[in-house]
């Protein structure tokens, strides 16, 4: 349908061309706040906050605001935005859901992009999700609104992206007693989901964040005449064809009305019969022998003398190759030098508030509201401009590295409450200088090495070097691709771990050194087999976290929480983490069957814990039903081993690792497997499944301590795209 999607590198506004997501496969995992492949732990609503257990996927977030780490479900980074360029009018809404008015799940997502010329595009995204919860205490509701732009000049090019964000999320501070899931026998009655006593009442946590980006680069080079690829052949049909086709319905409602001036009947048959084309068709061939030439032409200078089979065959095939190099033949700049400029503006706000909170909940208490109540708020804005100069690659068969310079310029200010002042403000410039040297034309082998240093300001010293290639070739009728990844980055923890200030949790890390984090990793595929190996090792020297504790007593048939306590600590000795993953696909007939296992060891389970073992796997069959309508049937399970799994602290918002040794707890050690039926028609893709289909055999569906997953729950979505 003449559309190209590509993303966009935060930096230096790189495009790397990707596909929209527009495939029924796996389309019912897109909707879970646990992740395609089960990966994530969460508090078991929609939205709620989440953690990925595969520690080498967590996404490196240059942001200081860590509150909204656990949203990454829900708030997207700039460098995942598709950014569109199309022919036609493109509209996609999403929806699904589950429940009723009082429990259910709704999250809808509606795409419009359009095009003002070839250059010029823009388009707006809508997402809203309402999580209302099968448990009391835990509802969600979100929404984000986006706008965005792109112009791509033959030496100026720019892309705009403006976006904001809301997320109101109550807080439950977990089940009061694990029984009421783990061993439910023990009761002498039976409970609801939502009949079993939460922690906490009518506290929230809000957050708003504000995102404007512009990325533009103006280029210096020369002309040159390429063919067109594939893709643009298809684009410049499909235009061509739809400006045959309006001009077609114009010249006919022109002839009906002049008909209808008349006073005469339009015959519509017959002006269909006199606007066929006579003659040739294009894709005509001369079938048998060319005739014989004659040898007695008259001599005529005018003329060609084409006296021979061999001379009139290359004669057409001129002709022919003539024809296609005008057709499919574009005129392409090719930039040699580009000077860029990027600044972004981010605001966040962050709000706890709490209307009640149980006696002796909270260890410590720094300050006093008038109400009792609390209400902590803290806000955070940065501004960054980024300019560099770029000599790219491919613009001669000598360059074959494209090579960028940049400095960069960044403000931050944070204000925290105060006992005394009301509000303490914190204000950060930094400046930093780097380079890029990478090869990513081609198909053979590809490579970027990046590195930047901060040369003055509070972050004065840190540097990152990253590093990545890829190796792409044939073996025994295979495509084998062998791809690795390194980096060292070096850097200061984020702000609110070194400085944190409420009426109930308060720190002052200035002491803190700076974080040293290695990793080496490497990738194995083969493509025809569908064999993926993925091995990582990390070393983290100074590893930052936050830690909470606190002390359960039994009260009835509930846990009373007490002396709650949290903080940032660091870790003066190494942590090393060797990770493993195997993807592995198969394919009998019909039948499907993908795989991923994951090994993780961590050397500090107490610092930084990870399960031994994460499972995924699919199982269905693939058919298609009347010759149009696609299926996948079949289930998914997804499971871990045991491990202390991070505890989550409402008061943060954030994850937490249990500190508190007589109450720690474990999750994990149960399956989870969904049944589902994807189908997809046409431009529409549509899914029904019943989650949590096991849940009678087992009852330790627990992945954050203290907060247990739904039940079996009927689930329907539709994905639609419609094209003008």
């Amino acid at each position: 349908r003449g559309l190209k999607v590509w993303t966009i590198d935060t930096k230096f506004g790189d495009r790397t061309n990707t596909t929209p997501d527009t495939l029924s496969y796996m389309f019912m995992n897109s909707i879970f706040t646990t992740g395609k492949y089960g990966e994530y732990n969460t508090l078991g609503n929609l939205g709620s906050p989440r953690i990925n257990r595969i520690v080498i996927d967590r996404p490196y977030n240059e942001s200081q605001f860590s509150f909204l780490d656990p949203y990454d479900f829900f708030v997207k980074d700039l460098s995942d935005f598709h950014f569109t360029n199309t022919l036609s009018p493109i509209t996609n809404m999403s929806f699904n859901t589950c429940g009723n008015r009082t429990n259910g799940e709704d999250h809808f997502k509606g795409i419009f992009a359009v095009n003002a010329g070839k250059r010029l595009g823009f388009g707006m995204h809508f997402d809203y999700l309402y999580g209302r919860g099968y448990y009391v205490n835990q509802n969600t509701s979100m929404t984000n609104f986006t706008l965005y732009g792109s112009y791509l000049g033959d030496r100026y090019q720019a892309h705009l992206w403006a976006s904001t964000n809301h997320q109101k999320v109550a807080e439950s501070g977990g089940i009061t007693n694990d029984d009421f899931i783990t061993h439910p026998e023990s009761f002498n009655e039976e409970f609801m989901e939502d009949e079993i006593p939460t922690v906490l009442d009518q506290n929230w946590n809000r957050n708003d964040n504000h995102h404007l980006f512009l990325n533009q680069r103006y280029s210096l080079g020369f002309h040159r005449k390429v063919p067109m690829t594939p893709e643009e052949i298809e684009a410049r049909k499909f235009a061509i064809k739809a400006k045959k086709e309006n001009e077609a319905a114009e010249a006919k409602r022109k002839a009906r009305e002049r008909a209808r001036r008349s006073g005469e009947e339009f015959d519509e048959e017959e002006y269909d019969r006199g606007q066929r084309v006579e003659g040739r068709p294009e894709d005509a061939r001369i079938m048998g022998d060319a005739p014989e030439i004659k040898k007695d032409i008259v001599n005529d200078s005018t003329r060609i003398l084409v006296d021979s089979k061999e001379k009139a065959d290359s004669l057409l095939a001129l002709e022919t190759a003539e024809k296609t190099d005008t057709a499919w033949i574009k005129n392409e700049y090719v930039p040699v030098t580009s000077f860029i400029h990027t600044i972004s503006l981010d605001q966040y706000r962050r709000i706890y508030q709490a209307y009640q909170t149980p006696e002796d909940y909270y260890l410590n208490e720094y300050f006093e509201t008038s109400d009792g109540k609390i209400y902590d708020k803290t806000d955070h804005w940065q501004m960054k401009n980024t300019f560099a100069v770029a000599l790219l690659e491919g613009f001669n068969k000598y360059a074959k590295a494209g090579l960028k310079l940049f400095t960069s310029y960044t403000v931050r200010r944070f204000t925290l409450p105060d006992a005394e002042q009301g509000t303490t403000g914190f204000n950060e410039h930094t400046v930093s200088i780097g380079g890029r040297i990478s090869k990513t034309q081609g198909t053979l082998l590809h490579y970027n090495l990046d590195a930047e240093m901060a040369v003055a300001g509070q972050h004065a010293g840190e540097f990152t070097v990253d590093a990545d290639a890829d190796l792409n070739f044939r073996l025994f009728k295979d495509t084998v691709q062998l791809a690795a990844k390194a980096f060292l980055h070096n850097t200061a923890p984020k702000f609110y771990y070194i400085h944190y200030q409420s009426q109930h949790f308060w720190w002052d890390n200035g002491g803190f050194d700076n974080i040293t984090h290695s990793r080496l990793e490497g990738l194995f595929s083969l493509k025809r087999t569908k064999t993926r190996l993925r091995v990582a090792f990390d070393e983290f020297k100074n590893y930052t976290y936050l830690a909470q504790s606190y002390d359960l007593t039994k009260s009835g048939n509930d846990y009373l929480r007490t002396n709650m306590d949290a903080e940032a600590r660091q870790e003066g000795s190494p942590i090393t983490l060797l990770t493993l993953q195997l993807q592995q696909e198969f394919r009998y007939r019909a039948i499907h069957w993908d795989n991923i296992f994951t090994y993780q060891q961590s050397t500090k389970e107490d610092v930084l814990p990870v399960p031994k073992f994460n499972i995924y796997s699919n199982l269905y069959l693939r058919f298609i039903i009347a010759k149009v309508l696609k299926c996948d049937l079949g289930a998914d399970m997804r499971y871990y081993t045991k491990y202390e799994a991070p505890d989550y602290s409402p008061a943060l918002g954030q994850f937490a690792v249990q500190a508190n040794n007589d109450v720690k707890v474990k999750t994990g050690n149960y399956p989870i497997i969904n049944l589902y039926a994807n189908f997809h028609l046409k431009h529409a893709r549509f899914f029904v499944m019943f989650s949590h289909i096991n849940h009678s055999s087992g009852s330790n569906y627990i992945y954050t301590p203290h907060y247990p997953m739904n039940k079996r729950i009927f689930r329907f979505g539709i994905s639609w795209n419609f094209f003008n």
